[in-house]
């Protein structure tokens, strides 16, 4: 019987031996064949002229979309090295089983998908993405990331990167958003096109909802200020 506990130990401890050290090798290999991410701001400023979109220089005050995405998309965001173990876990999982459920990416993970492999998928770019985030958690601050991500990501109907999305939704500044309208914003770009408010409102309206929860479960707002963005007029152009 006490053998029998001594082997149970062991094997125990060989797995989670095998959790912690995986990772790091994986890591450790890959690291050199991954981009560098020092042309992180060139690929993004190469992005917005083929759109013919605005540069965004600063992050805006008060930073509204930002708060918004970081309660929907990536709540550990200021916390984490550019990837969330909790969910590399769940992927991991859902990759074994075929559940799915591959977890929610960070917004590192999603700018190193935008600015690296627009086009690829499948469980290596995977793992290429999540080196690439650590890259860029490791060579910028979180607010040039947030810059980053918010100078770059498609807002759907044509929009790319928050200045465009403001104007060409609300014809307002990034700066002059309400809470109504950043959370419609932050809501988009999970799926641009379906939560598009002009083309869908009532899909749109559904998912701002779901932001504004969001920021109350993260303390950002209160009950009463979410349903008071909800009730908001969004003032679409």
């Amino acid at each position: 019987m006490a053998r029998r506990k001594h082997r149970w130990r062991r094997w125990v401890a060989g797995v989670l031996a095998a959790i912690v050290a995986v990772p790091i090798v994986v890591v450790v290999v890959l690291w050199p064949m991954t981009p560098s991410v020092a042309d992180a701001r060139q690929l993004v400023r190469a992005h917005l002229r083929t759109s013919h979109s605005a540069q965004l220089e600063v992050l805006p005050q008060p930073d509204r979309v930002a708060s918004a995405l970081i309660a929907t998309e990536d709540s550990r965001f200021s916390q984490m090295p550019g990837i969330d173990p909790i969910s590399v876990v769940r992927a991991g999982l859902a990759t074994v089983t075929g559940s799915g459920d591959t977890g929610a990416a960070t917004l590192e993970q999603q700018l190193a998908k935008n600015l690296y492999f627009p086009q690829d998928d499948g469980l290596v770019t995977k793992v290429k993405e999540a080196e690439v985030s650590l890259k860029l958690d490791a060579g910028y601050s979180k607010d040039e990331i947030l810059r980053m991500y918010l100078a770059d990501v498609y807002f759907g109907h044509g929009f790319y990167g928050l200045p465009a999305a403001a104007h060409g939704y609300f014809g307002v500044t990034p700066a002059q958003l309400s809470w109504a309208q950043a959370s419609m914003l932050a809501g988009l770009v999970q799926a641009p096109s379906a939560y598009d408010p002009i083309d869908h409102l009532s899909t749109g309206r559904q998912r701002q909802r779901h932001v504004l929860d969001r920021l109350v479960a993260t303390h950002v707002l209160s009950a009463a200020q979410a349903d008071a963005a909800f009730a908001a007029p969004l003032g679409l152009q």
